[in-house]
């Protein structure tokens, strides 16, 4: 069956009753050149499993089903049940498990289904209204995965893999450098979709660290304080964390000082290694009740 035909999509669709949901954000690929570079930029092979979140009508599920050893996706919409029994069926190393990947327990799942493989991926193309809570909750959940590849808004795509401390970066670029490196690989128009999406798109990869680049004594102190300091970004920091955080801007700026950070500087500004320090020697401040 040819997924990139829109034709052939179309009458899939109409034989089982399908249509798009805007609640889902279900926008299918029909560029026949995009999944097959998704799935190698990915890494799948011949010894590993791929994690796949939103499969659609299984476009990208057939590129990965091809090259790796077992692919587990995870779909929310249970009425592309029929359709995915229909365009998965020549591959038996697939499967589709139905639920909400943000309620599923993927640490068991990932046990279980990828037992016999010697490393696991995440592969997806990821809804943009949902994009960064699911980005988050895979790593935030530590899953026992090597690299995520995911295709996402363009703009999300230029801040998840911006140098903390440019003009780009936010709270969720300094989240996720801390759990990976990021890396975009190439865009995608919005015109590769069906129906097309009002934005562009790109594939962006995350290569899963060992450790922190930096170290922080409390990691949940750390995602406050980031939280805080990017909420009102145009402040200055002693303004943000004040706000976001109750502390008393006479401690802060003793703190800022402290770390050798300009009591006028902007969250923006900082590098990842400032701002785990800035957490780290504010919460040593905090609790000898310096600030």
């Amino acid at each position: 069956m040819d997924l990139w035909n829109a034709a052939t999509i179309r009458d899939l669709f109409a034989r089982h009753g399908f249509s798009f949901s805007g609640k889902l954000g279900q926008n299918f690929l029909v560029n026949p050149s995009v999944c097959p570079r998704m799935a190698q930029a990915c890494g799948a092979g011949p010894e590993t499993g791929v994690l796949e979140i939103g499969p659609g009508v299984g476009v990208l599920t057939v590129e990965l089903s091809k090259r790796a050893k077992k692919v587990v996706a995870v779909e929310i919409d249970r009425r592309l049940k029929p359709l995915l029994k229909e365009t998965l069926s020549p591959y038996e190393n697939a499967e589709v498990v139905f639920g909400d990947v943000m309620e599923l327990e993927l640490n068991a799942l990932l046990r279980e289904r990828f037992l016999d493989c010697k490393e696991v991926v995440v592969c997806a193309n990821l809804p943009y209204y949902i994009t960064s809570p699911i980005l988050m909750h895979l790593l935030e959940s530590r899953l026992p995965v090597s690299r995520v590849t995911v295709m996402v808004q363009k703009e999300a795509a230029a801040r998840l893999c911006a140098p903390v401390g440019s003009r780009e970066s936010g709270a969720v670029t300094a989240a996720v450098n801390y759990y990976a490196r990021a890396e975009k690989l190439f865009s995608v128009s919005a015109g590769s979709f069906l129906p097309p999406p009002k934005v562009d798109s790109a594939v962006i990869s995350l290569e899963i660290r060992e450790k922190p680049p930096f170290p922080v004594d409390d990691e949940a102190y750390f995602f406050r304080m980031v939280k805080a300091a990017f909420a009102q970004r145009r402040k200055t920091l002693p303004n943000a964390l004040s706000a976001g955080m109750g502390l008393p801007k006479a401690g802060l700026n003793r703190t800022l000082d402290r770390c050798g950070i300009s009591p006028t500087a902007r969250a923006e500004s900082l590098s990842m290694e400032a701002l785990c320090e800035l957490a780290n020697q504010l919460k040593r401040d905090q609790s000898a009740g310096g600030v």
